[in-house]
């Protein structure tokens, strides 16, 4: 356990580099208000992260702009085969896929990492404009395998990360042996009929009725100490869906803190959506730029609120390519938590299919 306790010990002691300072008297006020810090978070995802039994690497990136990408690599002794890379979706972070990373990494070396702008990352202002805001991410993605030294890689992202990787995809083919989309936001056109419009979750038609125009998660923020307690309200789920490993609110406290800091990636979240559920820059419209020859498979919970009718379509788009589209049954959007056994088992065989 020395190498867990030391690398634990590196978690705690890197991350004072992006603790956020207070600037003017509403910025020091709000920290009192709002229950949250950079620490707590680095905290809370130290207690997630103490459940892995494979050798694991946590620390930041730093890119030449100066921004840090926080990265967990699991098995770095795996270097024989493709790595696989985890893209998280909206909200998330590294602690999210905890109930895969062991599976996963048995036989390679697995790479996850918070996207700029959310988790423990840098939270910088991103454009204001969608395709800004989406090839700032994409930039940010390449910038961090090439500080990596990856050359190319087995790449799988849930929900945003699925809409990101593809976007990546399509700009640095050869860099992605197969590309993996997890139940993947903002590829389908916004319909004209309400009537073929998937009716989303409560909690989504929750806080887009409270919000109006705001960012999507501001209400954890305006919420002050009450913010935690809006977690557990609207999403209850996510504590049955890692009661394997945690009894108490850590995950709940997790996605609290990843979300209640400067909403750097949330800002370019609401600058890419026309509403939650519908992207402005539509990924159907450009899944055929993606070269022919990188394999696409598309992971969908059967009872998920997104579109699972997209994998037929990105069939139709790329009839010389491989693309497979499957649904597991018993599982929602976070495919991944809801059923990981199965999950983890269909990427394994993904992963051994590349090498």
């Amino acid at each position: 356990m020395g190498w867990l306790c030391s690398t634990l010990q590196g978690l705690f002691t890197m991350a004072d580099d992006l603790e956020q300072q207070p600037q003017g008297w509403l910025s020091s006020w709000l920290p009192a208000w709002r229950p949250t810090s950079m620490s707590q978070l680095k905290n809370v995802e130290a207690r997630i992260l103490q459940c892995l039994q494979n050798k694991f690497l946590a620390r930041y990136v730093s890119l030449p702009n100066q921004n840090k990408i926080w990265t967990v690599t699991v098995s770095p002794e795996q270097k024989d085969r493709t790595p696989l890379v985890m893209v998280h979706g909206f909200g998330g972070g590294v602690g999210l896929w905890i109930l895969n990373m062991d599976s996963l990494s048995s036989r390679r070396t697995l790479h996850t990492f918070d996207l700029l702008g959310f988790g423990r990352s840098s939270r910088p202002t991103f454009p204001r404009d969608p395709e800004g805001a989406e090839d700032e991410f994409v930039t940010s993605i390449e910038t961090w395998r090439e500080t990596m030294g990856i050359p190319s890689m087995i790449l799988l992202g849930h929900s945003l990360g699925g809409f990101l990787a593809t976007s990546y995809s399509i700009k640095y083919p050869e860099r992605v042996k197969h590309l993996i989309l997890v139940d993947p936001w903002g590829f389908p056109l916004r319909p004209t009929d309400p009537s073929e419009i998937r009716t989303p979750p409560t909690w989504v038609k929750a806080v887009a009725s409270i919000l109006g125009r705001s960012n999507p998660l501001a209400v954890l923020r305006v919420a002050g100490p009450w913010g935690p307690g809006l977690v557990q309200r609207f999403r209850p789920d996510f504590k049955r869906k890692f009661a394997d490993f945690f009894e108490d609110d850590t995950i709940s406290e997790y996605i609290y803190h990843c979300n209640a800091q400067n909403p750097s990636g949330e800002t370019a979240f609401k600058a890419m959506m026309e509403s939650f559920g519908w992207a402005r820059r539509p990924m159907l419209e450009r899944i055929h730029l993606i070269r022919k020859d990188v394999p696409i498979t598309m992971i969908y919970g059967a009872n998920t609120w997104i579109d699972t009718s997209t994998g037929k379509k990105v069939k139709m788009q790329r009839p010389d390519s491989y693309v497979r589209d499957l649904e597991i049954e018993g599982a929602s959007h976070h495919v991944y938590a809801d059923q990981p056994h199965i999950f983890n088992a269909v990427v394994e065989e993904i992963c051994d299919s590349v090498d």
